[in-house]
C-alpha cells in the first residue's frame, strides 16, 4: 500500500526548525498530474516567496516541515520576477533570449533610501510588473480556486492529496465549507478535466461529488464515485 500526504494550501512552513512562512500556492504538471514545488512565502514579504522542490517538503500536524536550512530555503529560485512596462524601456530594459529582463538604472554613485532604486529623490518610480514565475508547462493552483462541477460550481480548492514517493497526485480537496457541510470532500484527479485560469474543471456531478467516499490520507483505500453516464 502507497502511502498518501496532504498538502493544504495555507499551511506554516518550518526549515529546520525555523519559520519559513506559508505555503502561498503549489505548482502542478498538469500532463502528469503531479505536484512538483511549493511557493513559500515569508511573512515580512510577497516579493521573497521561493519554488521549493517537493520532495523536501514533509507534511504534518502543524504544517510543513522542509529538509533544509532557512539560508538553503532564500537560495531558492523567486517564484515571481519584476519587469519594467514598455514605457520604461528608455531607462534601462534590456533583452535576453529574446524575453525582457530588469536592469535597474543607477543615476548616481550614492545611494540612499530615496534613489536605491535609481530614482531621483521625488520622482516618481518607474512602472513595473511582477509576474509568476514558474516552471514552463505547470501550472499554480492557489486556496479558493473555484472547482466547477459538470453542472455548477461546486466549491473552492483546498490543497492536495499526493503519494509518495513520486507526488503524483490523487485528488483535489475541497475547502470547508461547501454544500453539505462536510469537513472533507475530495475529487479524484483522473474527473479533473482541467486546471486554468477559471479555476478546477471537473466531470462530475454535484451530486456525484456529493456521494463520493471519505478520503483516508494515511493508506487511500477508497473507491472513486460511479461516474457511468
Amino acid at each position: 500500500m502507497q502511502d498518501t500526504l496532504e498538502y493544504v494550501i495555507g499551511s506554516r512552513v518550518q526549515c529546520a526548525g525555523d519559520d519559513c512562512g506559508e505555503v502561498a500556492f503549489v505548482v502542478v504538471d498538469p500532463v502528469a498530474d503531479k505536484l512538483t514545488h511549493l511557493v513559500v512565502r515569508p511573512d515580512d514579504s510577497i516579493d521573497l516567496a521561493r519554488l521549493v522542490p517537493v520532495h523536501i517538503a514533509v507534511p504534518g500536524a502543524d504544517g510543513v516541515e522542509l529538509n533544509c536550512t532557512r539560508a538553503r530555503f532564500d537560495e531558492f529560485e523567486p517564484a515571481s520576477q519584476t519587469y519594467f512596462l514598455p514605457d520604461a524601456e528608455r531607462l534601462g530594459v534590456g533583452a535576453a533570449g529574446g524575453e525582457r529582463v530588469l536592469e535597474w538604472p543607477l543615476y548616481g554613485l550614492v545611494l540612499s533610501p530615496t534613489n536605491i532604486m535609481g530614482i531621483a529623490p521625488g520622482a516618481d518610480p518607474l512602472p513595473t510588473t511582477t509576474v509568476e514565475h514558474i516552471p514552463v508547462g505547470e501550472v499554480g493552483v492557489r486556496r479558493g480556486e473555484r472547482v466547477h462541477a459538470a453542472d455548477g460550481e461546486i466549491g473552492r480548492v483546498r490543497g492536495l492529496v499526493v503519494l509518495t514517493p513520486d507526488s503524483s497526485v490523487t485528488h483535489v480537496l475541497l475547502d470547508e465549507g461547501h454544500l453539505w457541510g462536510r469537513k472533507r470532500v475530495a475529487i479524484p484527479i483522473r474527473d479533473v478535466t482541467g486546471i486554468g485560469a477559471d479555476g478546477v474543471e471537473v466531470r462530475l456531478t454535484k451530486d456525484q461529488i456529493k456521494d463520493l467516499p471519505p478520503v483516508d490520507v494515511a493508506g487511500l483505500e477508497a473507491e472513486p464515485a460511479d461516474t457511468a453516464g
